[in-house]
């Protein structure tokens, strides 16, 4: 998932303040003269044109939203003109026989693009000046439009393919979060954004040509109605769900808020019994705990909008066992999501300070997220476990716990996605995410690329564990120096610096030794402070 902006999701997938672009329709656009060769007018094919014309008004209402979304936002500038000719390529990615080139132009003269099909020559166009935004998107439009009507391959992908190959290739430039997000895939995003879907709280696994209920929500209406893990769901609403894909049915299950639904279920061995739900908006269960020898580990899955409250209710749960020796958030696997909830929850355990700074080139992609008000577990030792895979809003609550000298991480490298997007949407119906601004833990580290480095390392084998754990019975942190260089990496970075200090702990996935480690951590206090104690103090802070 990334980092976004405007529904305060990373990755995706962030700050509060919305960034939509807010366009006044499909204007009429005026195109640019072009000079067609006599190829691009033979009668057959213009015969064979006119069966499906490209509407270049919403094309251009698309476009110079676009144009107008990116340019104050990217985290580097770039002129319409680079814009334009990195999007052009991405018409080759439809029909690879068309190609843009921009021969010599004569002395004295501006420019040329040509757009050519097979070797030849469809139309050409004169540039614009470099930010002579309006004029590039008139020619935009008429070569797209010039390509639409010379190409069967364009006219069959559609004016959405048209826009998406567009777009990826612009974007390809870029960053590899930003991205344009198509209208029905937009639209489906925005309905469970906004809270328009509701479901029956259930999720599905293959089992051989069945589909088995695999999760149950608890806060949803077939855990009410008495569903169980591992039924059959052999129909839904009299349809057959026999070698169907989990997802596919699984969109089956979700429809308008009170909107019923009937699911044909069958416990192993017996027969089928039809289940009538009332569908309802579930929020998704994202904090699973348990406890172990006094230890509550809590696993958190994702960061959604019920994510902090979760933590909230099981924290406090958990503290009503008076001998209960620490915590263990589980972040292994958790691909991020809201910021706004990975602070809260940073929030419940952490007495004040910076949790996390994002700064771009836009000035109000610059914002410092400071929490206050209260550790609820006054200072209970915490351990966080990380792996290759955590990323994006985890990897800041466990940045920011360790940067505060709060929790011990343990594990592995982290995937290292700290790039944030604003969202705009667009006249068509779809979505641009943009990358305009890059995320700093407390201590001033940039999370992109780099990651979160743990205190304990747990991929390079149990050797190394065990020396690490050796190390801190004597009161001291092995890997304290590389631990320390990750904290004092300042942006920008080479990325052969950041692949050195990532190599000393290589990312990988968790296993149960992250789990021992961190149990056996917390039931020895001196090797816990040890840890803690070596963390770097008195370094530059990340305010802007």
């Amino acid at each position: 998932m990334g980092l976004a902006v405007a529904f305060a999701t990373l990755a995706g997938p962030y700050p509060a303040e919305a960034a939509h672009s807010r366009s006044r329709g499909a204007p009429q656009t005026e195109l640019a003269q072009a000079t067609l060769s006599q190829s691009a007018q033979d009668p057959v094919a213009s015969n064979a044109q006119t069966s499906r014309s490209l509407d270049t008004g919403l094309l251009a209402s698309v476009l110079s939203s676009a144009f107008r979304f990116l340019t104050p936002r990217t985290l580097d500038a770039h002129s319409s003109r680079t814009y334009s000719l990195w999007g052009l390529d991405g018409l080759t990615a439809i029909d690879p026989s068309i190609t843009i080139e921009e021969p010599s132009p004569a002395p004295r003269e501006a420019p040329l693009i040509r757009l050519s099909l097979s070797q030849k020559t469809i139309a050409e166009f004169r540039e614009p000046g470099e930010n002579e935004t309006g004029d590039w998107i008139r020619v935009l439009v008429s070569i797209m439009n010039a390509a639409w009507r010379a190409s069967p391959a364009l006219r069959s992908a559609g004016r959405d393919a048209l826009l998406q190959s567009f777009f990826d290739e612009l974007f390809n430039h870029l960053d590899p979060y930003s991205r344009y997000v198509a209208p029905s895939s937009a639209g489906n995003d925005r309905a469970n954004r906004a809270g328009d879907v509701a479901g029956v709280g259930i999720s599905l696994v293959r089992d051989g040509t069945a589909l088995v209920i695999g999760a149950i929500n608890a806060n949803g209406p077939a855990w009410a109605a008495g569903a169980n893990i591992g039924q059959k769901l052999l129909a839904v609403d009299g349809k057959s769900t026999r070698n169907q894909d989990p997802a596919s049915v699984e969109s089956w299950l979700v429809g308008a808020p009170g909107s019923k639904v009937k699911l044909l279920l069958a416990d192993p061995g017996r027969h089928g019994a039809i289940m009538r739900l009332d569908r309802q908006i579930v929020p998704p269960q994202t904090v699973f705990a348990s406890t172990h020898d006094h230890i509550a580990v809590m696993r958190i899955s994702s960061f959604s909008s019920d994510t902090a409250e979760e933590l909230s209710q099981n924290i406090d749960q958990a503290l009503q066992d008076k001998k209960l020796v620490g915590l263990i958030f589980d972040l292994r696997g958790d691909r991020g999501g809201v910021l706004q909830q990975a602070v809260t929850a940073t929030a419940l355990v952490l007495d004040q300070g910076i949790a996390v700074v994002t700064k771009g080139r836009d000035p109000k992609s610059n914002h410092i997220w400071a929490v206050q008000g209260g550790d609820m577990t006054h200072g209970l030792p915490i351990t966080v476990l990380v792996d290759g895979r955590t990323a994006s809003a985890a990897e800041i609550m466990a940045a920011a716990l360790s940067d505060h000298r709060r929790a011990v991480v343990i594990g592995s490298a982290t995937l290292g996605k700290g790039l944030v997007q604003a969202i705009g949407q667009m006249p068509d119906g779809g979505e641009l995410f943009v990358t305009w601004s890059r995320v700093l833990a407390p201590l001033g580290w940039p999370l992109q690329g780099l990651g979160v480095t743990p205190q304990i390392c747990t991929s390079r084998g149990a050797f190394s564990l065990e020396q690490q754990l050796g190390a801190l019975a004597q009161g001291r942190l092995q890997d304290a120096d590389t631990v320390r260089a990750s904290r004092e990496i300042r942006f920008p970075v080479s990325v052969s610096r950041i692949l050195d200090i990532r190599r000393h702990c290589p990312a990988a996935l968790g296993t149960d030794t992250d789990l021992d480690t961190a149990a056996l951590l917390l039931h020895r206090p001196a090797s816990y402070r040890a840890a803690l104690a070596a963390m770097p103090d008195d370094m530059d802070d990340a305010s802007p």
